[in-house]
C-alpha cells in the first residue's frame, strides 16, 4: 500500500469539503437527459457492477496508446475483441458514455492516479487498469461519495475490489484532482479538455431533435393535434424555436424537428412511448426518402446492412401503400434477429424479410431478390461528421473506435483506406444486380475518400457489364425541397453544423433505354412517392383486374364498331331513298373526300395506343382483325389469294379505317307487313388498311356486272 503524505493528513477534511463543489465540474452530456427520472437517480449513486465491467472492456479497446518511452500506466493486452453483454438498452448506453468519458479525461485520470500514489499497486494487475480508470472517473463524478445499490444484483469480485481500493484513498485522490485544477487554472475539469472537443460537445448538445412519424399508427394531422394539446406550438423553422415549439423538416414531409432541450420531456410523451414518433438522425430519413422516390408500386428494396434498425422501420412505413417488400441483409445471430423483430412488431412493420447472409455473400441472381429494383447502401464509415458518436454507435451498430477517432479529431490513413476499399467493394457488388435499377449510397463522413471518390471509381469500373444499361449519377429528389443543393448537384451534402450532422448522399440510376415506356401505374407511383399528387391515393391494380378491363374494353369497342357501322349504313340508305339528289361526282372522288372524315369519326370508337415502332399484326385488338363479320361483302375479299393478303399485311405501317360506298338499287320496295322503306343493307365494305396503300390493290374485287347502278351516290356530308 502506498504511504500517506503528512502534509495531506491534516487537510483531509478540508479537501473533501472543497471537493464538494465538484458538482459544477460534472460533464454536461446531452445523453444524461435522455433517460427518465428513475434512471437519473441511479446515475447519481453509481451503476451496477455489470456496467462498470462493460465500460472497462470498451475503454480497453479505445484508450490512447502512448509511445513506449512515455508509458507510465499500463493497460494490459487488448489484442482480442471483448465480448460485451448488455442487460438492456439503458445499460448499453451508459456503458458507452462511461467509457467515452474515461477516454476524454484519460490523461487527467492517469495524473491523479500517479500523483496520489494510488498507482502502481501490486494488488491491481495490468488487466484491471481499465476498470480502475473507469471507476475513478465515476467516483469523482459522484464527488467521491460511496456508491448506493438500489436493487440487488449479483456482485462482481473485480468491481468490488477496485471500488474498495479507490474509496480507501478518496481523500488523496480528491487532493490530486484539486492540484490539477489549480495547475491548469480550470474552474472545472471540462476546461482541461482540448478546444476542439469542447466545441464538439457544445455543438452536439445544441443539435435539434429529428423524429419521423409512424403512419402505421397515427396520421400527420393527429400528431399536430396531440402536440397542440400538450402545449407545443408549430413554427416555421428552427430559427423560430422557443422552448415548447417544433417545425416541419424542409426535405422530408414526415419528419418533425424539436429543440434539443426538450428531449427528456419528449421521451415521456405517449407519442414516443407508443412508437408513433421515433427519434432518428435526419441523414437516415434523407436516404429513406431518396429510395422511396425511385420505387414503383411493386418494387422490392434491399437494405445492404442491418445496423440501422430505425432506418429499416422507416422504409417499411413509407412503402405501406404498395406491395413492396424490404430485404435486410446480414442478420446472423438469433439474438439480433429477435431484437429486430421485437422493434418491428412495436412499430407495426409486416413487409420486412430478414436474410442471414451478408450483402456481399448474396449472388446477383438470387431468386429472392429478382423483384428488387433499389438497393439502399449504408456502409460502415468513419462517422466523424456526427455530433453525438454514442447515438451513432448505438443506432447504427457502429465501431467503438469512432470514439477515439472523434476525440483525436481525425482518422488514420490506414483505417480510412480500409474503410474506402470495403465501401467500394460493396458498391460494385450492388451494381452487379442486373434487375436493380437504382442504388442509394449514403454515409456520415466528411472525407471524399469515402464519398465522391468511391462513387466515381465504381462508375468508372463498369462492373455491370455491357448487357445492361450503365449507371449514371442523378440528383436526389425529395418531396419538399427548399434552399437545397439537391436540384443542382449530383451529390447531396450536408456539412456538420449547429442544426444537423454530416450527410453525403449519391444516387446511381441506370440510363433509360430509348425503347422503354413506363406504364401509367409506374408514373403515378413515382409521382406519389415524390409528393406530387397532394394526397391522392393511387389504387392498387391486380393482373386479374387488368385482364377484365381489357376484355370489357375490347367487347365494348366491338359493339360500337359493329352497331355503329350498321346503323350509319341504314341511316344513309334511308336518307338517300327519301332525297332525290343526283350525284355529279364519281365513286372514286367520293372515296377520297370521305377518307379523312371517316378516320376522324372512327377514332371516336376505338383509341389505339401510340407506338414508336411499327405496329405488328399481333399487337392489334382481336376485334379489329376480324372486321369481315361487319359486312357480307367483306367475304369477297376473303376469297382473294393468300399470297396477296400476306403481302398487303406486311406493308401495313399505320392503320386507318376506310369506307367504300357502293351504289344502291334504283327502285326501293316496301315491306309486305307495312309501308316502312326497306333496302338492301349490304352495300358498305369496312376494313383497316395501310395509310400508304389506298390505291395498292387492297380494295375488294368489283361487284358483278349484273349489278348496273344508274345513280351515283355522293359522300355523306353529315358525318
Amino acid at each position: 500500500m502506498p504511504s500517506s503524505k503528512s502534509n495531506f493528513v491534516s487537510l483531509d477534511e478540508d479537501v473533501v469539503n472543497d471537493i464538494s463543489d465538484l458538482s459544477e465540474m460534472k460533464i454536461s452530456d446531452e445523453k444524461g437527459s435522455t433517460e427518465k427520472s428513475t434512471m437519473t437517480l441511479i446515475e447519481k449513486n453509481g451503476y451496477h457492477d455489470s456496467i462498470y465491467i462493460n465500460a472497462a472492456k470498451i475503454f480497453q479497446g479505445i484508450h490512447n496508446k502512448k509511445p513506449q518511452d512515455r508509458i507510465l500506466v499500463r493497460y494490459g493486452d487488448d489484442s482480442s475483441s471483448p465480448m460485451l453483454t448488455f442487460k438492456d438498452e439503458y445499460s448499453q448506453r451508459v456503458s458507452y458514455e462511461l467509457a467515452f468519458s474515461a477516454l476524454k479525461y484519460q490523461d487527467l485520470l492517469e495524473k491523479i492516479l500517479l500523483d496520489s500514489c494510488v498507482y502502481p499497486c501490486q494488488l491491481i494487475p495490468d488487466e484491471l487498469t481499465s476498470l480502475l480508470v473507469v471507476m475513478l472517473y465515476d467516483l469523482q463524478d459522484r464527488k467521491f461519495q460511496a456508491r448506493e445499490i438500489v436493487d440487488e444484483e449479483e456482485p462482481v469480485a473485480e468491481v468490488r475490489k477496485i471500488e474498495h481500493y479507490l474509496y480507501s484513498f478518496k481523500t488523496k485522490l480528491a487532493a490530486a484532482l484539486a492540484r490539477c485544477r489549480i495547475k491548469h487554472d480550470a474552474l472545472s475539469i471540462e476546461c482541461i479538455l482540448p478546444e476542439t472537443i469542447r466545441k464538439q460537445e457544445q455543438r452536439a448538445s445544441a443539435l435539434p431533435l429529428y423524429a419521423w412519424i409512424n403512419t402505421f399508427k397515427i396520421s400527420l394531422q393527429d400528431v399536430f393535434s396531440n402536440l397542440k394539446k400538450k402545449g407545443f406550438t408549430r413554427v416555421e423553422s428552427v430559427s423560430d424555436f422557443n422552448h415548447y415549439t417544433y417545425c416541419m423538416d424542409q426535405h422530408c414531409h414526415d419528419v418533425l424537428v424539436f429543440p434539443s432541450s426538450l428531449k427528456e420531456e419528449l421521451l415521456n410523451l405517449d407519442l414516443f412511448a407508443d412508437y408513433k414518433l421515433l427519434l432518428q438522425d435526419k441523414s437516415r430519413s434523407l436516404a429513406v426518402h431518396s429510395v422511396h422516390a425511385l420505387l414503383n408500386t411493386d418494387d422490392d428494396v434491399v437494405v445492404a446492412h442491418m445496423g440501422s434498425r430505425l432506418t429499416i422501420a422507416h422504409m417499411s412505413v413509407l412503402v405501406n401503400h404498395s406491395v413492396s417488400r424490404i430485404f435486410v441483409c446480414g442478420v446472423k445471430s438469433p439474438g439480433k434477429e429477435a431484437e429486430l423483430r421485437n422493434l418491428f412488431r412495436h412499430v407495426g412493420c409486416e413487409n420486412i424479410q430478414l436474410l442471414h447472409e451478408d450483402f456481399t455473400e448474396i449472388g446477383p441472381t438470387d431468386q429472392r431478390l429478382q423483384k428488387a429494383k433499389v438497393i439502399l447502401l449504408l456502409p460502415q464509415c468513419s462517422g466523424v461528421g456526427v455530433g453525438n458518436p454514442i447515438e451513432f454507435i448505438l443506432n447504427e451498430h457502429g465501431d467503438a473506435g469512432l470514439l477515439r477517432d472523434l476525440f483525436q479529431g481525425s482518422v488514420s490513413e490506414d483505417k480510412l483506406s480500409i474503410l474506402a476499399e470495403r465501401q467500394l467493394k460493396e458498391l460494385m457488388h450492388a451494381m452487379k444486380f442486373n434487375k436493380v435499377q437504382a442504388i442509394v449510397y449514403c454515409t456520415s463522413s466528411v472525407y471524399p475518400e469515402e464519398n465522391e471518390l468511391v462513387v466515381n471509381k465504381a462508375l468508372e469500373s463498369r462492373v455491370e457489364g455491357n448487357k445492361v444499361q450503365p449507371y449514371r449519377l442523378v440528383p436526389p429528389v425529395f418531396p419538399i425541397c427548399s434552399n437545397s443543393k439537391a436540384s443542382t448537384e449530383f451529390f447531396f451534402k450536408m456539412e456538420p453544423s449547429e442544426i444537423s450532422n454530416c450527410c453525403f448522399l449519391a444516387i446511381l440510376e441506370r440510363e433509360k433505354d430509348s425503347s422503354e415506356n413506363l406504364s401509367v401505374k409506374d408514373i403515378l407511383a413515382r409521382a406519389a412517392a415524390k409528393g406530387l399528387l397532394d394526397g391522392i391515393v393511387v389504387e392498387k391494380s391486380k393482373k386479374e383486374e387488368k385482364k377484365k378491363k381489357k376484355l370489357k374494353m375490347t367487347q365494348h369497342a366491338s359493339n360500337i364498331i359493329g352497331n355503329g357501322v350498321e346503323t350509319k349504313i341504314e341511316e344513309f340508305l334511308h336518307h338517300e331513298a327519301l332525297s332525290n339528289i343526283h350525284a355529279e361526282d364519281s365513286v372514286s372522288k367520293a372515296v377520297s373526300n370521305t377518307e379523312q372524315k371517316t378516320v376522324n369519326k372512327t377514332n371516336s370508337y376505338v383509341q389505339l395506343k401510340k407506338a414508336t415502332n411499327p405496329v405488328s399484326d399481333s399487337a392489334l385488338p382481336k376485334v379489329l382483325k376480324r372486321t369481315s363479320n361487319l359486312s357480307s361483302i367483306g367475304k369477297v375479299y376473303e376469297r382473294q389469294p393468300l399470297t396477296r393478303k400476306a403481302r398487303a399485311e406486311h406493308r401495313v405501317v399505320v392503320l386507318k379505317p376506310v369506307e367504300i360506298v357502293l351504289p344502291p338499287v334504283i327502285v326501293p320496295y316496301l315491306c309486305p307487313q307495312g309501308s316502312r322503306l326497306r333496302m338492301p343493307t349490304h352495300h358498305c365494305w369496312h376494313d383497316w388498311i395501310g395509310a400508304k396503300s389506298l390505291s395498292g390493290g387492297i380494295f375488294p374485287p368489283p361487284l358483278s356486272k349484273a349489278v348496273k347502278p344508274t345513280v351515283v351516290k355522293q359522300p355523306r356530308p353529315w358525318l
